[in-house]
């Protein structure tokens, strides 16, 4: 089976040395990317179409004026050699360099030879600005000059590594913007373990002959995250059979340029690119009847929702939608994300994996969004297992992050309960860093991490509880409200609460909360208290932190003397040789 066990990233250099040559003084620094990146996307489809151009070309004059195009389209595909996108223009981008004074009419022409898929990727690049902006300033045939010598041929760069150098541009371009490079992908590495935690317990059943699968990302961004996880199917898991199961992708992103590019990639990589959808996830769901057998994202950390507000409160009124267990703060929207990819689980089973950062774990109170929405799935038993990762993975952010995943088809001895995985500390420094990424997850990291997960044992870096081992009661204490003469203050024969004076105390689900009360409260306040019944809340949090808290070991007091002693021989030595001296 295939096994990656070294981290790969690409030398780019070779790609944006053009923005040096060509764009610089034209273009500002924030602007490069938005040049460099369609003219990428283009050389790569036109370097995958050239075999097939003149056949292509054939086809299309001999019956463009005898079958309408939505009938010829078919044709024209499988003259391709079977790809989801053609050209039938007369030019190449290499051709176009053969008639420099009309370069841009011939580039024009080019471009309209696409198929309809193709043309609406480059009107999200928004192309047809770039293009004019560089024919402005006579840059455009310079443009294809440079990028024509680059070869990005399937031969020369597979489809996963023609990710990686997307992705390592778009890094790029959004260092030179101070953009965030975290809202369009997730390092590989990161992927990976997902990968490992999500689909290998499932390694039986994707064995089986005539096996089909889905795979969902709400906030797809390139397109990186079900690509990685399509190839661990294919390749880690079924990688020695002959007949493979058939992997479908899907995906929703916001971000024109990023669908741009993962559309772009599911033509190339001959997935459906009509299952790539551009959108709000939240708003305008694209999928709203359908449900996948796995499903896998990074939403933004800490992004405001409050545009969609009085979209998702109402849907959260409906006991039928998807935000009816909670909704969390405006400020961060990364608990409705996962309420929206467990509202896509088959009822059958399926599983689910986010990455988020410390916020969903225990953020807000009893009572609070956040904390009915952790209720909800945990009482629903769909959380499974939490990893927390090592700090300084991701390009644009060093903070804690976690891994969570979710089924809705425990196995028997999972039933009930949640595994948490310390991996803070399995990962190697980079040779390079990467904005704020320092660290790789390596392949030994991912083997040893799965077979925590796998093992499901309690060790020094997992740890197993009950469900209900995260759920507290929150009591809300009442004293009684006297006068000055220390007498009760009674309102139609009823006690009174004194507000300055109301109380909370945190207990555990299992515990007999009268008892506690009697015992452990009522000993120490007004005997006249009680406790608010109405107002009892419950609160679900999960604190990493604590359940892995190791306590330093104090050093024994004759050990500290021993070695202050020797330390004072030590001083009073150097004093007196000073003075021999």
């Amino acid at each position: 089976m295939a096994q990656y066990s070294n981290i790969h990233r690409p030398d780019v250099s070779f790609v944006w040395n053009i923005t040096d040559v060509v764009l610089r003084d034209t273009f500002k620094k924030s602007e490069i990317g938005e040049v460099i990146l369609p003219f990428v996307v283009l050389r790569r489809m036109d370097c995958i179409l050239e075999p097939y151009n003149k056949n292509v070309r054939a086809q299309y004059e001999q019956f463009k004026d005898k079958i309408a195009l939505e009938k010829l389209d078919p044709l024209l595909r499988k003259t391709a050699g079977g790809l989801k996108f053609y050209n039938t223009s007369k030019h190449t981008l290499l051709s176009l360099l053969d008639d420099a004074k009309n370069v841009s009419v011939n580039f024009t022409n080019y471009m309209a030879g696409f198929n309809t898929e193709v043309r609406i990727i480059f009107e999200c690049f928004q192309f047809d600005k770039v293009v004019a902006r560089l024919n402005r300033n006579n840059l455009l045939y310079r443009m294809i000059q440079e990028i024509t010598q680059l070869d990005f041929t399937l031969k020369a760069v597979d489809n996963h590594d023609m990710g990686y150098v997307f992705e390592e541009l778009i890094r790029i371009a959004n260092d030179q913007s101070n953009e965030q490079a975290g809202e369009h992908f997730t390092p590989r590495d990161v992927i990976r373990l997902m990968s490992a935690i999500l689909y290998t317990p499932d390694t039986e059943d994707l064995r089986m002959p005539g096996i089909i699968r889905s795979i969902y990302d709400p906030t797809c961004g390139t397109g990186g995250m079900v690509n990685v996880g399509k190839r661990y199917i294919l390749e880690d898991i079924c990688g020695d059979l002959e007949q493979k199961p058939v992997i479908t992708t899907y995906g929703q992103e916001l971000n024109e340029q990023s669908y741009a590019i993962a559309k772009s990639e599911a033509l190339v990589s001959g997935e459906n690119a009509d299952n790539i959808k551009l959108g709000n996830s939240f708003t305008q769901d694209r999928f709203p009847t359908s449900r996948f057998n796995y499903i896998m994202a990074n939403p933004p950390y800490g992004v405001t929702w409050k545009k969609d507000q009085d979209f998702i409160i109402n849907e959260s009124l409906n006991p039928d939608g998807r935000f009816f267990a909670g909704t969390p703060r405006t400020s961060d929207g990364q608990l409705l994300f996962i309420q929206h990819m467990l509202s896509k689980m088959k009822p059958e089973g399926s599983r689910v994996g986010v990455v988020t950062n410390g916020s969903p774990l225990f953020s807000g109170g009893a009572g609070s969004g956040e904390s009915n929405i952790r209720k909800w799935i945990i009482e629903n038993d769909w959380l499974e297992c939490i990893i927390a990762l090592p700090k300084e993975l991701f390009y644009n952010t060093g903070i804690a992050t976690y891994l969570w995943f979710f089924t809705n088809n425990k196995s028997a001895e999972r039933k009930g309960k949640v595994q948490l995985i310390n991996a803070v500390d399995f990962c190697k420094q980079s040779a390079k860093s990467l904005g704020n990424k320092r660290y790789d997850i390596l392949e030994e990291h991912v083997q040893q991490i799965l077979k925590l997960y796998l093992d499901f044992e309690e060790s020094e870096f997992s740890k197993i509880f009950l469900n209900k081992d995260f759920g507290q009661y929150e009591l809300t204490i009442e004293q009684p409200l006297r006068d000055e003469n220390n007498e009760l203050v009674l309102k139609r024969g009823q006690k009174q609460a004194d507000s300055n004076k109301r109380d909370t105390e945190k207990i555990a689900l299992d515990i007999n909360w009268k008892q506690y009360f009697q015992e452990e409260v009522l000993p120490y306040i007004d005997p006249e208290s009680w406790v608010d019944v109405a107002k009892t809340r419950k609160l679900y949090e999960i604190n990493f932190t604590k359940y892995f808290y190791k306590i330093n070991e104090q050093e024994v007091s004759s050990e500290i003397a021993k070695r202050i002693k020797e330390r004072e021989v030590k001083v009073a030595e150097m004093i007196k040789s000073i003075f021999e001296d």
